[in-house]
This record gives C-alpha cells, sequence and structure tokens, in this order.
C-alpha cells in the first residue's frame, strides 16, 4: 500500500521524507518532485531496486535510468572524469536542468542496466529533492511515468500511472515548468547536445565553445579553426546513457571527493554500503531515454 504525503505542511514533510528515506534503504521506489518533472527513483547501489524501477515504468535495460545527487561532491565520486568542460558547465548550470553525461567511475560496484560504461548524473534545483538526496545519497531517478506517456507534473498524475509500485510518494505541488533537463555528453573530447531542454543550447555553447549537435558531421568539426585537433578523427553521432534530475557546493568541494576503493559504495550517505552489483562493460555510451 503506498503513502502519500504533502510536504506543503511541515510535519508531514519531515515524516515524509523519513518514510521516503527507510523505503529507499528497503530497496523500495520512491516519488519525488524536481525542478524539471517528477521523478520516481531507487537506490542507485541495489539493483533489484532499479530493475524494480525500470519494470514499474515498463522499460527495459537498454534504457537505464539517470542518477540525481544532492551535491556536487556526490557527482563527482561517481564520474571518471568530468572532461574539459564538466565542472565549468557545473559552475554554471548546478543545480539546475542540466544532465551530465560521463564515463563512469569504473570502481563502482552498481548495475543500472545497459550503460556501457557512462552515468548520466544531475542535480536538481528543488529544495526538497535535494534534502531527500543529502539523506539517501545517489538515487537511480527516472521520471515518474508509463514509458512513452507523458511525464508526471503532479503527485496526482504519478500515483495514476504508477500506483502501487511506489511506496511513498512525496507531494511537492506542481513540478517546474515540465521541460525536461537538457543533456550534454561529456564522454568524448568535444561536448555532444544529446537533448534540448529546459536549458537552452545557445547558453551551453556560451560556456563550451564548440558543440556538437545530431546535425553535425565529422567532416563540419574538422573545418571548424577551434576544434581541437584530437576531436576530428573520432567523432560519431551515437548517443549517450539517459538522463533527467539545493544550494551548490562550488568547485573546492568537488574536488575533495576522491574515488572509493574497488568495488565500494562511496560515502555519499548516512547509512552503510549498500548491498553492489555487477558493473556495466565500458564501451560507447547508451541511448538516453525519450521521455525522460
Amino acid at each position: 500500500m503506498s503513502r502519500r504525503y504533502d510536504c506543503s505542511e511541515p510535519m508531514e514533510r519531515t515524516r515524509g521524507i523519513a518514510e521516503a528515506v527507510s523505503a529507499v534503504r528497503r530497496g523500495e521506489l520512491v516519488v519525488l518532485p524536481t525542478d524539471t518533472v517528477y521523478g520516481v527513483g531507487a537506490d542507485a547501489f541495489v539493483p533489484p531496486a532499479v530493475t524494480a524501477l525500470l519494470d514499474a515504468k515498463g522499460r527495459g535495460r537498454e534504457m537505464p535510468p539517470p542518477v540525481l545527487v544532492g551535491s556536487v561532491r556526490a557527482a563527482t565520486a561517481l564520474v571518471e572524469d568530468l572532461g574539459t568542460y564538466g565542472q565549468d558547465l557545473i559552475d554554471e548550470f548546478w543545480p539546475g536542468a542540466l544532465t551530465l553525461v560521463c564515463r563512469a567511475n569504473p570502481n563502482l560496484m552498481w548495475d543500472l542496466g545497459e550503460t556501457k560504461g557512462t552515468v548520466a548524473v544531475r542535480m536538481p534545483m528543488h529544495e526538497l529533492a535535494v534534502e531527500l538526496l543529502k539523506e539517501t545519497g545517489p538515487l537511480a531517478v527516472s521520471s515518474a511515468n508509463l514509458s512513452g506517456q507523458q511525464a508526471a507534473r503532479t503527485a496526482d498524475e504519478a500515483e495514476k500511472m504508477l500506483g502501487d509500485s511506489v511506496a511513498v510518494y512525496l507531494d511537492g505541488g506542481a513540478s517546474g515548468r515540465g521541460d525536461p533537463s537538457t543533456i550534454v555528453d561529456l564522454t568524448g573530447p568535444v561536448p555532444r547536445l544529446l537533448r534540448v531542454g529546459a536549458i537552452p543550447e545557445d547558453k551551453i555553447r556560451s560556456v563550451v565553445g564548440v558543440l556538437l549537435t545530431e546535425e553535425d558531421e565529422p567532416d563540419e568539426l574538422a573545418a571548424s579553426p577551434s576544434a581541437p585537433e584530437e576531436a576530428k578523427p573520432s567523432l560519431t553521432k551515437e548517443p549517450v546513457a539517459e538522463a533527467p534530475d539545493g544550494l551548490a557546493e562550488g568547485p573546492a568541494e568537488a574536488s575533495e571527493a576522491g574515488a572509493p576503493e574497488a568495488g565500494a559504495k562511496p560515502s555519499l550517505t548516512k547509512d552503510a554500503p549498500a548491498e553492489s552489483g555487477t558493473p556495466a562493460e565500458p564501451g560507447t555510451p547508451a541511448e538516453p531515454g525519450k521521455d525522460d
């Protein structure tokens, strides 16, 4: 039986967050508001919970969920490298509606699906979401809807689609403007725009300079005087890992996150490390979901 909490009431909010944290630690699903759309989340380090999330949406492992974090430090512990432009994008747009696709930290033992060695990560600009994420640690979060349906903007819409597959619904009122996050792939030498969302292309380009889109071809990049030499021979149009969803920490805090020991869950939660799954094979990034 699902439980729902009206987070506009202080007591309900406190109880709701506590219940949601407990549900996540039991490997159950929770629905939470973000600054874009409502999301359905599970502990990113508990493979059966991630599987339950995909099953609830009617989605397969070929469309792995993104990961939401409550701090920049949490994000940097999950990725192998932010690349040349990652920190600049974080400084400019986090917390906010920008999802970054990076190579996943190879020392982490988790199973988000067929990620091909990548992870899509975002820190949302939503006080309730960040408060929950700081308690749970990184959550695998996909839009709170059945696959192929319109993303939920309210707890009511999410509950109508997901029902009792979710243990706890946190009702934070209508979410954002309903626009999905913008997704940028940082796994190559030149950033690639995978999806235009709440943050316009021109704002991304103002930070990174060269930004590939689906219209770009390798010969077009080669003709660009600002393109780095190492980027010219190896560009593809293949898309990357799926992605959606405080106060942002600055670069100093982000740089403090060291790589955890092999097979360990990073120290990002207040509880003990969760049981780990099988790491994804490195390779070409996986295709993003269309409804997140």
